[in-house]
């Protein structure tokens, strides 16, 4: 199917685009699309080279995880994927990194505060942390599932890795760099242990809420799955 095919097409750039910028290393990670107007997914093979990747080695699952097209095996953490598009309609694209700085924090169990006007328009209103649960567990995912329900569009896994997401693989992507940009800066400040300010609550609250009209307005209908 063209739906299909175009996704895959996404997957395949946007994990290399990853992997040339330093968000993606080896083979950990993993990333996902929601197909349009259907109850499946598009998602990486699990343990395989991005950069050897095409899209024959993308896998296409419905929700319940049933195979509808590719030969290789799916991340270990296609269910997670499939509890995040369950519970929200507003995204369309998810991708789940072991960067560098943000993990770092997630060794430190540090959630990020409201630090940037541009955080917490994009990202929400902090970066929480996801408390630790195996890899590929059914534990993982319903601990996802419950701290994604703010509408907050990153957080930090224990002792894991970074997830962020999107209305659209671009802005999962921009959502990403965001993420690590915050984790540094907040990274140097507790290196320096001094008093660090957060953007003051009013501001937060009127930038949370534009993030909220889009989600809104995506999940109503207005999606995109392309790169925008």
């Amino acid at each position: 199917m063209f739906q299909y095919e175009y996704c895959k097409i996404q997957i395949v750039e946007t994990a290399q685009i990853l992997v040339n910028k330093g968000y993606l290393m080896a083979t950990g990670g993993n990333l996902s699309m929601r197909i349009p107007g259907e109850s499946a997914l598009v998602i990486t093979p699990t343990n395989f080279d991005y950069m050897k990747m095409t899209t024959h080695e993308i896998c296409v699952l419905d929700f319940n995880l049933n195979p509808l097209e590719g030969e290789l095996k799916p991340s270990v953490e296609s269910s997670f994927h499939v509890g995040i598009y369950q519970n929200r309609g507003d995204v369309n694209a998810i991708i789940h990194t072991h960067q560098v700085y943000t993990s770092a924090l997630a060794l430190m169990k540090a959630p990020i505060p409201a630090l940037f006007d541009e955080q917490v328009r994009y990202l929400g209103r902090s970066v929480e942390i996801i408390p630790y649960a195996p890899s590929g567990t059914k534990f993982l995912k319903k601990k996802i599932v419950k701290y994604i329900k703010n509408h907050n569009n990153a957080f930090i896994m224990q002792n894991h890795g970074a997830l962020c997401f999107g209305e659209s693989m671009t802005r999962a992507i921009y959502n990403v760099e965001i993420l690590e940009k915050c984790s540094l800066a907040y990274l140097l400040t507790l290196c320096a242990e001094r008093e660090f300010s957060k953007v003051p609550a009013s501001v937060r609250e009127i930038a949370f809420a534009k993030l909220r009209k889009d989600q809104k307005k995506f999940e109503a209908g207005g999606t995109s799955s392309g790169r925008e």
